[in-house]
């Protein structure tokens, strides 16, 4: 059994071609957010194994400002925005003399909302694989009414309503059913992909972050005011965010 592709869509209604339209619109954009969030992710976790291997001495010798410093030339890498934006408002707290306690837990508080939009950043487009995915099979069976009403209007154009006048019609509209199912199916199971690797990322980043504010923590007796003031002219400087350092 052959499909002539072309001969199936000159005979489409117009109805039945906007559907199928829709469905290759929807499998172009899932694909396309697939693969950009794919390379996203790679991207920023070769450039952040690249970073920690530079920035773990640093950390572990208390040297907090030269590990500021690399952060801050370190693009394309979340961990690098994590690592900026916890260690610039821990000196930045210091500097203004809060204690270490108090220096710590705003710390914290300024990377979980950086973790909330890191988190946004990386699922960009997801709602485009979770609405494709969920509702193509649907669109594909709106072709298929359509379809079917368009042959029974043939009925009754005809007069008669044996295979030979409807059967072609019916078959292609059940062929956008079986489109919508072939866009669905591998968009579903891409989706659960992609969020189990996001959600994975994110772990890491959580708790690359913990890490962070523990070693800030342990190393702040090395941390005099004086430290926190010889870094203060970078203090003027924004922290970058997830998408400037992606």
């Amino acid at each position: 059994m052959s499909l002539d592709i072309a001969h199936m869509w000159h005979e489409m209604p117009g109805l039945v071609r906007a559907v199928v339209a829709v469905l290759l619109t929807q499998a172009v954009l899932s694909v396309a957010v697939v693969i950009d969030r794919s390379l996203l992710l790679l991207r920023s976790s070769r450039k952040s194994k690249e970073f920690a291997v530079r920035v773990s001495p640093a950390l572990e010798e208390g040297r907090f400002e030269d590990a500021l410093d690399i952060a801050s030339k370190a693009h394309g890498s979340h961990l690098a925005s994590y690592m900026y934006v916890g260690i610039r408002t821990f000196l930045d707290r210091r500097f203004e003399g809060k204690s270490l306690d108090k220096a710590a837990a705003l710390t914290e508080r300024a990377l979980e909302r950086h973790g909330e939009h890191v988190s946004s950043n990386l699922n960009k487009g997801m709602n485009i694989l979770a609405s494709t995915g969920s509702t193509a099979p649907f669109v594909g069976l709106l072709g298929t009414v359509l379809g079917i009403l368009f042959a029974f209007k043939m009925i009754a154009e005809t007069g008669s309503g044996g295979i030979a006048t409807i059967g072609g019609a019916i078959g292609e509209a059940l062929v956008v059913t079986g489109l919508g199912l072939v866009v669905a199916i591998p968009t579903v199971l891409l989706f659960n992909w992609l969020s189990n690797k996001i959600g994975n990322f994110e772990a890491g980043l959580a708790n690359a972050a913990g890490e962070l504010v523990d070693t800030l923590e342990s190393g702040a007796g090395e941390v005099s005011l004086e430290t926190a003031r010889e870094s203060e002219p970078a203090r003027l400087k924004p922290a970058r965010t997830a998408e400037a350092s992606a």
